[in-house]
């Protein structure tokens, strides 16, 4: 694996020092969004066209468009609603496909250290029920924290204020005593509005991809760097 330096920011170092609670989104943030990636971008497409009978790109084309016209809402996030919409067993393309899942560098270790601190551990995820599943099997993931919170439980994706009030209510965290962690400007801003204080974005969410520069909020190239 090619090494990364990792970029310096101001406040990272000591943010778990000021916090009791971390939240972390799973893909893109814990897990390589590459596999998400390959799936939709590649995956599905390539199965729509042969179902289908059009070319690749035609499928892309309309794929794209559709996966906008949903984006940010519960639909986008939900295999059942692709299933029916498109005519295709995604939950079996996830099952063939699940060699791919992989952690995100430094991720399983950022876990590890937090559980030593005894920090309370907060997976907080738009990610589909039966998705989760799969990659909690694979990975493990769900044995390293307090509590597993899908957006599908809580009836509302993580963009909006709905889904940050249902979370407060079952889990009582304290927004200024917590550390947020995703890749998604969209879901960031809403916890920012929602009142969260300590937020920060990871800009290498997808390893097959560059690293993006950090917008709004600090950006860490991995978890791990917040251990300073």
């Amino acid at each position: 694996m090619v090494s990364r330096k990792a970029t310096p920011m101001s406040h990272s170092h000591n943010v778990l020092d000021h916090c009791d609670t971390v939240l972390l989104d799973m893909d893109g943030t814990l897990l390589d969004l590459a596999f998400d990636n390959y799936i939709w971008l590649q995956r599905v497409p390539q199965e729509y066209a042969a179902l289908q009978g059009i070319s690749e790109q035609q499928a892309r084309d309309q794929l794209y468009t559709l996966y906008a016209s949903f984006s940010g809402k519960l639909e986008w996030y939900c295999l059942d609603h692709w299933t029916e919409r498109l005519g295709l067993d995604l939950l079996e393309l996830h099952r063939q496909l699940h060699a791919r899942i992989a952690w995100l560098p430094g991720a399983k270790r950022f876990l590890e250290s937090c559980q030593q601190r005894r920090l309370r551990l907060l997976l907080v995820t738009n990610s589909h029920p039966d998705t989760l599943a799969i990659k909690a099997g694979v990975t493990g993931i769900d044995k390293y924290f307090d509590h597993v919170c899908s957006s599908h439980e809580l009836g509302y994706p993580k963009e909006e204020q709905a889904f940050w009030h249902a979370l407060r209510e079952r889990e009582q965290f304290d927004p200024a005593q917590s550390l947020f962690v995703d890749d998604s400007l969209a879901v960031l801003r809403s916890a920012q509005l929602y009142g969260l204080q300590n937020i920060r974005v990871v800009t290498r969410p997808d390893t097959s991809q560059p690293q993006r520069e950090p917008v709004e909020f600090t950006g860490v190239d991995s978890v791990l760097e917040l251990l300073g």
